[in-house]
């Protein structure tokens, strides 16, 4: 059980003239919108995948910005994992834990090093903190 393919289909980031100093916060979300059954064959056999599909979002406040990524992640597993998940999806848009945490991992680094690159792009703050240099104050 794994994720097998990752895609993007959006990609939109906007900025908007800053104007005002301040404090700029930024929050980023992901959210699994739909989980479909997908023909898939390797070889002469047909696997057991899902297109899970996303959308991340970047906000910046105040509105100075805006970062909108959506695509899909193909998931492979058995058949019987298969149907469990498409299950719990159907039946109350949840699925299990082990493969929340799987998908979800993968869309955030894919869109958190891509968000990070179009911040760059139009030159917005970027979208998770970086790791910065501090010299002592005794040196």
């Amino acid at each position: 059980m794994a994720v097998v393919g990752f895609n993007f289909t959006t990609i939109d980031v906007k900025k908007s003239d800053i104007g005002k100093g301040g404090k700029i916060n930024i929050s980023n979300n992901a959210t699994i919108v739909g989980i479909e059954p997908l023909d898939v064959s390797f070889g002469k056999e047909k696997q057991n995948t899902l297109r899970v599909t996303f959308e991340f979002t970047s906000k910046y406040e105040p509105e100075i910005g805006n970062i909108f990524l959506a695509g899909s992640t193909i998931y492979m597993s058995d058949a019987k994992k298969s149907k469990e998940i498409m299950d719990g999806w159907k039946k109350d848009k949840k699925i299990p834990k082990d493969v929340w945490t799987e998908i979800l991992n993968t869309i955030l680094t894919k869109c958190n090093v891509q968000a990070l690159i179009l911040s760059q792009d139009v030159n917005l703050p970027p979208p998770i903190p970086l790791p910065k240099v501090r010299l002592d104050a005794k040196e």
